[in-house]
């Protein structure tokens, strides 16, 4: 949805003062995409990951297909990976056998993982949690993306080591409930994010989302902080290089 403006989007994004971007990918296409993207923008870096989803393929050659990728020096996570029982494209068994294949690939190569859940919240904790207990990462783990859970999740997903990702639904007018939770988790436990093009935040909801758009997030959560906008971007500034170990 990028092809033919993407220089001028990410200008914008300069403009805005986005110093960052991660590119996710959802299958093995849109991993080698994010990654030929990196290579071409410095402001870009790529995750590689099979979304929940995609359709059914054999597990163990995506895993390999992905292996092949993972020591491109701008891979920063494995993502977006996790489960998804809103859509219900595969089965919740399929999803939980490709999301722990996944998980154990981000502990071979060091790397955090994005997660997609969507009413899936008790079965992505649970997994998580064996993961740790079978010695995956206790901090800097990863970030739960485009978070939509209730506060009780929120709690247990960050005193898993987890960061909780921010959107743009966090400014539409029936987010009262996400609101509350955000006004509530820890600044230092925040990323924001875009999921561009999807979930454009308000006043732009319904356009192609895009990074420059961030501070439309930015600012509706300093404000349920009490804070700065500036105080908001620079904590998840510092809360992204914690994860993605990013370095300037």
């Amino acid at each position: 949805m990028f092809d033919k403006d993407r220089d001028k989007i990410l200008e914008n994004a300069a403009n805005h003062n986005v110093t960052k971007i991660i590119n996710p990918g959802t299958n093995i296409k849109t991993s080698n995409k994010a990654l030929e993207m990196s290579d071409k923008y410095k402001v870009v870096s790529a995750a590689i990951g099979i979304h929940p989803n995609e359709n059914i393929q054999p597990i163990l050659p995506l895993i390999r297909d992905l292996r092949t990728l993972i020591n491109h020096t701008n891979v920063v996570a494995i993502g977006e990976i996790g489960l998804d029982y809103f859509r219900k494209k595969t089965s919740p068994e399929y999803q939980k056998k490709l999301f722990r294949s996944q998980l154990d690939l981000a502990s071979e190569s060091n790397l955090p993982v994005i997660i997609h859940c969507r009413e899936a919240y008790e079965d992505t904790i649970s997994i998580v949690t064996e993961w740790q207990n079978a010695g995956g990462p206790l901090e800097h783990c990863g970030v739960f993306h485009s978070f939509s859970g209730t506060q009780e999740h929120a709690y247990r997903i960050i005193q898993q080591g987890f960061y909780i990702g921010v959107t743009g639904s966090i400014t539409y007018n029936k987010s009262h409930e996400l609101r509350q939770t955000i006004a509530n988790v820890p600044k230092d436990k925040l990323l924001l994010e875009t999921d561009a093009p999807f979930l454009s935040p308000h006043p732009n909801r319904g356009q192609r989302n895009e990074p420059s758009f961030l501070h439309w997030t930015a600012n509706q959560v300093s404000k349920l902080k009490n804070t700065s906008l500036e105080s908001i971007a620079r904590s998840s500034t510092l809360n992204a290089n914690a994860l993605f170990n990013f370095t300037n």
